[in-house]
This record gives structure tokens, C-alpha cells and sequence, in this order.
């Protein structure tokens, strides 16, 4: 037996669980995208048709579909600068030598990622509640009226984003210390020699140092930011006014609550075609800057 064979044997196990839980719901779902699989259909397979990219085509003519994928780029836009940006904060205070304690806030900090995003959405939804949440309660003490966080339609959005950079940080953070412990000790030392400030010794040792760290971190943030759903699901249920209706609750909506299960997977391949684009374009990007630094 040579190497090849001994090499597919053992890459075989992993293969099939791809292709039974990955590859086949792939292909059953864009074949369901092309015909209208919907609660009659559930009931009789005969009722179902082939309509090819209808369900496409009328997505793409739904006002409800553009105002869920602006509410999800929104949501992007400003969510994944905020969580990088935390992150990468939290990551270099965390690998001064000045911190102390650094296992107990490692794992503080890190605690919300591994905790059910369901049980702590519903403890934000108290939090931020108009009559009786902690935020209006110690906002009340510097004179500030009420905010509706959930109800009004302006504020929202911007509070599911909140939440999810708290709830989400702390992965991107250990990715982020990791990065920084591997960049010598010898490049801030000869930095400090030459003069440089801490902002000078950022901008040309740390980010570049940290470039493939922080494309993948990237990659990953923004993949899971086109997501939403959970979030909108359990504090908001798509409102106030469906100003939280993602692209990903509309195709649970879709599928779960109107069985157009059809379109719903329309829905999903047009998200999937909306992320590759967006990982392609910041690769990209990314490829383009590396040529203009070399």
C-alpha cells in the first residue's frame, strides 16, 4: 500500500462526516431552492414543482429582504471594528507586563464566549428593560430619562450590537494574545533604543507583526456577524418595526413560521453568496496591500 492510499484511508472518516453533514444539506438545500417546497409539499411530495430561480428572483423584488440584509450589513459595519477593536485592546493590556493577575481576567474575559448565547441574551433583555433594567436605572442617576433599548426602533440595533462584541470579544481576544506573544521582545527593545513612541512602536512593529492575525480574526468576525440571529431572536423577536430583522431570521421566518422552506433556502444561498463575496473581496484587499508594502 503506498503513501496515497494510506493517506486517503486515514483522511476517509473526516471526509464522510463532511460529505453526510455537510456536502448532502449543501446539495438538498440549493435543490430545494429551486423548486416552491412549502407546507403542501410537506404533505404530498407530489404537490411539489421546479421553478427554477423564482424564488430568487421574487426575494430579490421583496422590500423585507433588502431591509434585512441593510439591518445585517449594518450590523457588520459597525459591529466587527467594535469587537476587533475591543479585542485587540483587552489583548495588549493582557500581555503587559505591567497586568497582574492575568489567568483570572484571561478567563473572565474569555468566560461569555463559552456561555449559552440564548441564557445571556434573555439576562440582556432585563438589563435594558424601559421600567425596571439596571442601564435606565443607572442612567437615572445622572438625570437621563428612560430609553426604550428594545422597543425603539433607533436604539435596538445598536443594543443587540453591544451585546454581541460583549459576548464575543474574548474569542478574537485570545487569538489576539496569542499573535502578540509571538512577536520578539527584541523589536520593542530596539524601538525604545531608536526613540520610538508606544504609538510608533504600534503602527510599525505590532499591526504589521500582526497582519495574518488580523486578517484571519477578520475573516472569522465577519463570517459570524452575517449570522444574526440568535441575538434578534431571543431579545426582539425582529423588531421594534422589523429594525432587527436579519437576513438569517428572515429564512428562519421563512422556513419555520410560513414552511416556504423553498424560499428559505433561497434565502440562505443568496447570504452564502453575500459572504463569499465579502471574504473574497478581503482577501483580496489584503493581497493587494501586501504588494504595495513589498
Amino acid at each position: 500500500m503506498n503513501r496515497q492510499r494510506v493517506a486517503w484511508l486515514f483522511l476517509a472518516p473526516a471526509l464522510i462526516v463532511l460529505g453526510l453533514f455537510f456536502l448532502l444539506p449543501v446539495i438538498v438545500a440549493l435543490a430545494l431552492s429551486l423548486t416552491d417546497y412549502d407546507i403542501y409539499a410537506l404533505a404530498n411530495i407530489h404537490n411539489l414543482r421546479f421553478v427554477a430561480l423564482s424564488n430568487y428572483w421574487l426575494l430579490l423584488q421583496r422590500p423585507l429582504f433588502w431591509s434585512a440584509l441593510g439591518h445585517t450589513v449594518y450590523f457588520v459595519a459597525i459591529g466587527v471594528p467594535l469587537s476587533m477593536g475591543t479585542s485587540l485592546g483587552a489583548a495588549m493590556l493582557l500581555n503587559s507586563p505591567l497586568a497582574k493577575m492575568k489567568p483570572f481576567f484571561r478567563t473572565a474575559l474569555f468566560a461569555p464566549v463559552v456561555t449559552t448565547v440564548v441564557a445571556m441574551a434573555v439576562i440582556w433583555r432585563y438589563l435594558f428593560n424601559t421600567k425596571y433594567g439596571m442601564a435606565n436605572y443607572v442612567l437615572g442617576h445622572f438625570g437621563v430619562h428612560p430609553v426604550d433599548w428594545l422597543g425603539d426602533p433607533h436604539w435596538a440595533m445598536p443594543t443587540i450590537i453591544l451585546f454581541a462584541v460583549w459576548k464575543n470579544f474574548g474569542y478574537n481576544m485570545i487569538i489576539f494574545l496569542a499573535g502578540l506573544q509571538a512577536i520578539p521582545i527584541d523589536l520593542y527593545e530596539a524601538a525604545r533604543i531608536d526613540g520610538a513612541s508606544a504609538w510608533q512602536q504600534f503602527r510599525h512593529i505590532t499591526l504589521p507583526m500582526l497582519g495574518p492575525t488580523l486578517l484571519m480574526v477578520s475573516i472569522l468576525t465577519v463570517s459570524g456577524y452575517f449570522q444574526l440571529f440568535a441575538e434578534p431572536y431571543v431579545m426582539t423577536e425582529g423588531g421594534p418595526l422589523q429594525s432587527t430583522t436579519s437576513v438569517l431570521y428572515l429564512m428562519y421566518e421563512e422556513g419555520f413560521k410560513w414552511w416556504n422552506l423553498g424560499s428559505a433556502s433561497a434565502v440562505a444561498f443568496l447570504l452564502f453568496v453575500i459572504m463569499f463575496a465579502v471574504t473574497a473581496l478581503m482577501l483580496r484587499l489584503s493581497k493587494r496591500g501586501e504588494g504595495a508594502d513589498a
